[in-house]
C-alpha cells in the first residue's frame, strides 16, 4: 500500500500533489516501479521518452555532452523530484542524460496518463509550469557560474551544496559520495586539476578526506571563497 500513489508523501515535493484522489489513482495503475543501480542510465541524451520518472530514493546526475564529448554536470537531482517533464510534455528528444549516482527508487509514469491530466486539471498545469521556470532558473544560475566564477569557487561551492542537502555522516564525511570525475564535471575541471585542487584545499585545512569520501572542516571559509572573498 505505501507504493500507491495515494498514500506516498513524495508526491508533496512535485506537482503530482495538484491530483485529485482519482487521478493518483490512475497514475498509480500505470506507473511501473523500477530500481536502478549505482552508475546505470534512466535516459540518455537524444531518447525519446515514453514517461516520466519520479524519485522516490537516491541521486541521479543530469549531464551533458559537449561536442569534445567532456561530459558537464548541470544538476543532480533529489528524492521527490520528476525527471523528463520537459521531454514529454514538448515531445521532444532529452537534452539531457540521467545517471544513478547511488542506488535508486523510481516511478515511471506514462506520458499519456500526464497528457490526458495536462488536458483536464489546470491546477497540475500550473504544477508543471513553476517546476518547469524553476529548472530554467537552476540553468540560469548554472549559467553564471561557470562564466563568472573561477574553477576554485565552483569547488569550493559544491563542497557547500552537498554538505546542505545531503548532510554528513557520523565521521564528518559528505553522505553523497562522488567521484573525483564527478566533481571535475560539476566544476568544469579536467580530474588531473580537480585532484590537485582538492590536495590544496586539504592541505589548508578547508577539508579532509579519507579515500573517495570527503569531509568539509573550514565551511565559513570554502563560503567565502566561494562568493570571492
Amino acid at each position: 500500500m505505501e507504493n500507491r500513489c495515494e498514500n506516498c508523501i513524495i508526491r508533496q515535493f512535485n506537482s503530482l500533489r495538484a491530483l485529485n484522489k482519482d487521478e493518483l489513482k490512475k497514475v498509480s495503475d500505470s506507473k511501473i516501479s523500477k530500481k536502478i543501480k549505482k552508475g546505470e542510465p534512466l535516459f540518455i541524451e537524444g531518447q525519446k521518452l515514453d514517461g516520466v520518472f519520479c524519485v522516490r530514493d537516491g541521486v541521479s546526475k543530469l549531464s551533458k555532452l559537449s561536442s569534445n564529448g567532456k561530459e558537464q554536470i548541470v544538476k543532480l537531482t533529489n528524492r521527490g523530484e520528476i525527471m523528463g517533464q520537459r521531454s514529454v510534455i514538448a515531445e521532444d528528444f532529452t537534452n539531457l542524460s540521467a545517471t544513478a549516482i547511488n542506488d535508486m527508487e523510481v516511478c515511471f509514469i506514462p506520458k499519456e496518463v500526464i497528457s490526458n491530466t495536462l488536458n483536464t486539471n489546470p491546477n497540475f498545469s500550473l504544477e508543471v509550469l513553476r517546476h518547469l521556470a524553476h529548472d530554467l532558473k537552476e540553468a540560469d544560475d548554472v549559467i553564471v557560474n561557470m562564466s563568472q566564477k573561477t574553477v576554485r569557487q565552483r569547488l569550493a561551492e559544491a563542497f557547500i551544496y552537498l554538505k546542505k542537502n545531503y548532510g554528513e555522516d557520523d565521521n564528518g564525511f559528505l553522505s553523497l559520495t562522488l567521484s573525483r570525475d564527478d566533481y571535475a564535471n560539476i566544476v568544469g575541471a579536467a580530474t588531473e586539476s580537480l585532484i590537485r585542487m582538492i590536495s590544496d584545499f586539504k592541505k589548508k585545512g578547508y577539508i579532509k578526506t579519507e579515500g573517495k569520501k570527503i569531509g568539509v572542516l573550514e565551511e565559513d571559509t570554502l563560503q567565502e571563497l566561494a562568493d570571492g572573498f
